[in-house]
């Protein structure tokens, strides 16, 4: 019989962080999983150290870099196909990077959630930052589990940009009630697999022409859509190596030192997937509602990109080429969607 929850984890070159996610889930209290690793094409012996050390996980190769949405849909629909149809509301496919840990009671703690909770199709625990001292010395290097929050649940905006709840903040228990949210960030996710099979789009469950950023957010949205709810279990405690200060903490002169630090490439992604995610999911008359604080964000962001980016402007031409495609893939999001216009408002407000 196939376990009832499938790791899924998607490796490029991550042999420098992987091994010490896989302790971590080998001393879990709930057993009940397989892992399944999707990689991207490494180059630094992460193949090699699997079928060494870990050679009952299931392994998927590519030859080359497909990016985090083709490759996690692979895991997504082999974990699907080998599971009974009849079963899959049972199911469940954990998708995390390979650059967090869990603390033992992790998958425990989203399972007692997951089953009282039948009309929730994910779940996300509380994420806490992780971060390396003497990181270049293989003998003295240590791993620092913060206080500092990295994720409890997507927040959504009025002026539809997302940011991850309690990013930067220092944890006191402000977190510590079981409640909805918009959705989880992609790091590190539970997904029910029959909520996957509701909101797929033909092979598709993250949006593959998003490649990379933000399609986690996509994925969310389209959960609210359908009417599945995504549940922030406080309990299910887990870190991930990331920098120490997070969006929710930032001014603006912050923020745009902190975009100035990450790629050009990761930034046309994050220009071109916003403009999709809006042209997929938002509502007619509750962007008529929000215009003025959607249109005056996103021409800050065109702006700013004009001015300082201006490499990544053919972003935006890109976005705007896909509109035909992003609104056939919107018709099959919102057809026969339960939730009406107000109740998606209500997480903009």
């Amino acid at each position: 019989m196939q376990p009832c929850i499938s790791i899924n984890i998607v490796t490029w070159n991550s042999l420098h962080v992987l091994p010490a996610l896989l302790k971590t889930i080998k001393k879990q209290t709930f057993q009940e999983y397989r892992i399944l690793i999707i990689d991207n094409g490494s180059t630094d012996g992460t193949i090699t150290f699997l079928q060494e050390h870990y050679p009952e996980i299931m392994i998927l190769r590519n030859a080359k870099n497909l990016g985090f949405t083709t490759a996690h849909n692979q895991g997504i629909r082999y974990a699907i196909e080998h599971w009974s149809q009849t079963a899959l509301e049972n199911c469940f496919i954990l998708v995390t990077n390979p650059d967090t840990l869990w603390t033992p009671t992790f998958l425990e703690e989203l399972m007692k959630e997951a089953e009282l909770h039948l009309q929730a199709g994910s779940f996300g625990g509380k994420l806490f930052r992780a971060f390396s001292e003497n990181g270049a010395d293989e003998i003295f290097k240590e791993t620092v589990h913060s206080d500092i929050l990295d994720s409890t649940g997507l927040r959504a905006h009025h002026n539809r940009t997302f940011t991850d709840r309690g990013a930067g903040e220092l944890d006191q228990g402000q977190y510590d009630d079981y409640q909805d949210v918009f959705g989880h960030s992609g790091a590190l996710v539970f997904y029910r697999a029959s909520a996957l099979q509701d909101t797929r789009f033909e092979d598709e469950f993250f949006d593959q022409d998003f490649f990379a950023y933000k399609e986690d957010i996509d994925l969310a949205w389209r959960f609210q859509q359908k009417g599945w709810e995504s549940r922030y279990v406080p309990k299910a405690v887990a870190y991930h190596y990331r920098g120490m200060f997070g969006a929710e903490k930032m001014n603006w002169l912050d923020r745009i030192s902190n975009r100035q630090t990450k790629s050009m490439q990761r930034n046309y992604y994050s220009n071109r997937n916003q403009w999709n995610l809006l042209m997929k999911n938002e509502r007619f008359f509750n962007f008529c509602l929000a215009a003025p604080f959607i249109l005056f964000s996103e021409v800050l962001r065109f702006l700013y990109v004009l001015f300082f980016e201006t490499k990544n402007l053919c972003a935006f031409g890109e976005a705007l080429m896909r509109t035909p495609k992003m609104w056939r893939k919107r018709r099959v999001c919102l057809q026969h969607s339960p939730v009406r216009s107000k109740e998606m408002r209500i997480w903009f407000s």
